[in-house]
């Protein structure tokens, strides 16, 4: 949104106490209008109401509200945008009357109303009385005459225009009326499982239909304590600050946004000022998007400033929520690459996002010279999933895949018994081990080694899915044989069936280490927890990465048996940030996901579907379609450019990359839907029958 085209913003406060320091007090003195106009936009605070001298509560709370709409009201015909901050929820009759009254001749309002504790009761089934439980049934109909009449006409929302979000508690009865309504109510679990951006998403379509304009009413206690520890009925495990600011950011720009209410500040519990400080950048993230980057300046600092070691697509992607990128422009892309496999969680996982920031505000460092408690769970749940004995973390995955050939090369000296400097490794061509010297030895890719030797002696390169080459390979020499149960980079590459485990049998047999590499393959990526599980085969050593960290940190482990890691002592191998606490936080919370929510299940039955829309879009520019789970390979004839078909995909939507120039790669985040991979086939039909008819004769 360009900022021409922001509404000034009138700062509306409603204090319902005349002495103490208020919640909106609190954000003046903050100089939340400062902040607003430094970000480019017009805001001024156009009155703190506070209640006057009423006996009565009733009245007070009515006359107080009634003087609130009249400015929400005077805003919204003004052309303004307006922010109420309260301190009491109550204020919500007056801020949503005013909205209704100004859009009266237009059409309804819509209210998104995003709460924890829902005290939609009526007077007579309130437990306390408290008038601050009767917004929102007021503002439906029912309650207190008073405050259903505030402004002189009856009901100022529609129930089919409302849904609630975030809901732990009602009082008694409340439920029933909702229900009995029809308000549609997102549950605390539910946005806690589907990711609060997937809940705004659904919600946002109930309050914009058949409406004319919609508001959002936010009560701090939805927002997990640790976050906003300044309100007056906190609930541990809420949301996080982070995510509201993010869906709230989703708002931004969206013309039938008329206004925002966030309520229930209290000043003498905020400590550090912690919620004052997250109510003002909510406020932001709501109604005033950061300065965008251009595309073009920022594809002209990194072509200047970066080294030249990526070809990448032109396009610069800004956010990510499940299986969506959005770029700078704000178009939206599915994410059919999945970052090489590190995103299979989705973008933003709620609960990796959450873990994340907790564990980040307790202790994210420490370096392996000391424990921590983050680590061990971390590494007896990665041993307890894979059947491994024991586990080192690392960050990278080319750092697990070194580990594991370092204690390949010591097993074979200490527990073998070959000839000391004389140890071999045995890969596959076509691997794609990582970057490192000595794993780009190993490589028979010509542009990974040019100019990169010498390299590590030792290093033995066969032909992928030949078990008797491997057979005849291996000397008395031999550590280890390193193999990808699925080949990634080398283009989606399935050996024969039975392969994997002919390789285990004759590794066993000539007391050879099996070394599965399945930084990409593995954490449910080809619909079994590991791919080396589709034939039964557990390893000698075991490498993971990339889904490891939860598409938010470098996390990767060597696993393997109590006798390989058993060559390892004080000082032989290390890293400054392995296993660090962040990162074992991280991973752990990554590992229970996959099991929890059943990924590489899903993987299983979305690749299927996948593979068999794939295969059935029969054209003269498709040679083959292969793969296993949500790893699936689309090559091309000679003659079609796979960059060019990646880019041509770009432009409807979806993002990916080729490998080997001619094939496509699919690894979507595994929490996609059924109904995302057929709109992914349904583009690529679109882009294949439209380079058919361009390039006629080919194929």
């Amino acid at each position: 949104m360009d900022d021409k085209t922001l509404k000034p913003i009138r700062l509306i406060g409603v204090a319902f106490d005349r002495d103490a320091e208020t919640g909106p007090e609190s954000l003046r003195l903050l100089g939340l209008d400062r902040r607003l106009r430094s970000r480019g936009v017009s805001a001024a605070w156009q009155t703190i109401l506070h209640p006057h001298r009423i006996l009565d509560k009733v009245p007070k709370v009515a006359d107080l509200c009634e003087r609130a709409a009249q400015e929400t009201e005077s805003a919204l015909r003004a052309g303004e945008f307006f922010a109420v901050l309260g301190d009491d929820h109550s204020c919500a009759v007056g801020s949503w009357t005013g909205a209704a009254a100004a859009l009266a001749e237009r059409g309804p309002l819509g209210l998104i109303w995003i709460d924890a504790h829902m005290d939609s009761h009526v007077p007579e089934t309130s437990p306390s009385g408290a008038l601050h439980g009767m917004p929102l049934a007021c503002l439906l109909g029912f309650g207190e005459p008073s405050l259903v009449n505030l402004g002189g006409f009856g009901p100022k929302l529609f129930p089919r225009h409302v849904c609630l979000i975030g809901v732990h508690s009602f009082e008694p009865a409340e439920h029933a009326l909702l229900e009995r309504l029809g308000v549609r109510i997102f549950y605390l679990g539910e946005v806690l499982r589907r990711g609060l951006n997937n809940v705004m998403e659904e919600a946002l379509s109930i309050v914009q239909s058949d409406t004319a304009g919609f508001g959002v009413t936010l009560d701090l206690d939805a927002i997990d304590p640790k976050d906003a520890p300044g309100v007056t009925t906190p609930v541990a495990g809420g949301i996080s600050g982070e995510e509201m600011i993010g869906a709230l950011a989703m708002l931004q720009g969206n013309p039938d946004f008329l206004g925002i209410e966030i309520v229930e500040f209290d000043p003498p519990r905020d400590r550090n000022r912690a919620t004052v400080y997250l109510a003002s950048d909510l406020l932001l993230a709501a109604v005033v998007p950061e300065r965008a980057a251009r595309a073009e300046d920022v594809l002209s600092i990194t072509e200047r400033y970066g080294a030249h070691n990526y070809d990448t697509l032109p396009v610069v992607l800004t956010r990510g929520q499940g299986v969506y990128l959005w770029d700078v422009e704000g178009k939206r892309y599915l994410d059919m690459m999945g970052a090489y496999s590190a995103a299979s969680h989705g973008h933003a996982h709620p609960r990796l996002i959450r873990t994340l920031t907790e564990q980040a505000k307790r202790l994210a460092i420490t370096s392996r010279a000391f424990h921590s408690d983050r680590l061990a769970p971390f590494l007896k749940r990665a041993c307890e999933l894979t059947g491994q004995d024991m586990a080192l973390p690392m960050n990278t995955g080319a750092e697990g895949v070194e580990t594991a050939l370092k204690a390949a090369r010591k097993w074979a000296y200490q527990v073998k018994g070959v000839a000391p400097d004389s140890a071999e490794i045995i890969a596959c061509r076509g691997n794609f081990h990582g970057r490192t010297i000595a794993i780009v030895g190993l490589s028979s890719e010509p542009g990974y080694r040019e100019g990169f030797g010498p390299f590590p002696p030792g290093l033995k390169l066969i032909p992928y899915g030949d078990s008797a080459a491997l057979a005849d390979a291996i000397t008395e020499n031999t550590a280890a044989f390193l193999v990808e149960p699925v080949q990634g980079e080398g283009g989606i590459v399935v050996p024969p069936a039975g392969y994997l485990a002919e390789c285990a049998r004759i590794c066993r047999e000539r007391k050879v280490l099996l070394l599965c590499d399945e930084v990409q393959t593995g954490l449910g990526r080809t619909g079994k927890f590991l791919a080396s599980e589709h034939e039964g085969v557990k390893p000698d050593g075991l490498i993971l990465g990339k889904a490891l960290g939860g598409g938010l940190l470098p996390v990767s482990a060597f696993l393997a048996s109590r006798e390989v890691m058993g060559v390892f002592g004080p000082g032989h191998h290390g890293s400054t940030f392995g296993g660090n606490p962040l990162a074992a936080a991280v991973g752990l919370e990554a590992l229970n996901v996959i099991v929890e929510e059943g990924l590489a299940e899903r993987s299983d039955e979305l690749g299927a579907h996948f593979l068999e829309g794939l295969r059935a879009l029969r054209s003269p520019l498709i040679r083959e379609v292969r793969g296993k789970g949500l790893f699936i390979g689309l090559e091309l004839n000679s003659g079609f450019s796979g960059r060019e078909f990646c880019m041509r995909l770009m432009e409807h939507g979806i993002l990916t990359r080729e490998t080997h120039q001619t094939v496509i790669r699919f690894a979507p985040p595994l929490v996609i839907e059924r109904k995302e991979v057929e709109w992914a086939v349904e583009m690529l039909e679109t882009v294949i029958r439209d380079l058919e008819r361009n390039c006629p004769g080919k194929g």
